[in-house]
């Protein structure tokens, strides 16, 4: 129960992880885009959301691979889950259209 327990946790903060570390580049490249210093800014988001993905993972671990592995997969689903919400509406419609071209 206990260990089920864990990669439950572990899950969550790779939730968490990649939601901070893919939304922050979201985030980043709307801000660093209108920026006079985007190099900066991209550097400095960089470094700051790889350095806090690091340093979850390892807390999230726990020195267990188990742990490791549900962490990541936490993180990479989150990745999907960004990328969706934060798709501009014209891609979704071209993406349409090129599938619907090709179904032809």
């Amino acid at each position: 129960m206990n260990e089920a327990l864990n990669l439950v946790s572990a899950l969550i903060a790779g939730f968490l992880l990649g939601a901070f570390f893919f939304g922050g580049l979201w985030w980043t490249v709307q801000r660093g885009l209108s920026s006079r210093r985007s190099a900066l800014w991209f550097l400095g988001s960089l470094l700051l959301r790889t350095g806090i993905a690091v340093a979850g993972f390892y807390f999230a671990s726990g020195g267990h691979w188990e742990r490791l592995l549900i962490c990541l997969l936490g993180f990479f689903v989150m990745r999907s889950i960004v990328l969706r919400l934060t798709r501009a509406p014209e891609e979704e419609s071209s993406q349409l259209t090129k599938e619907a071209s090709h179904a032809n």
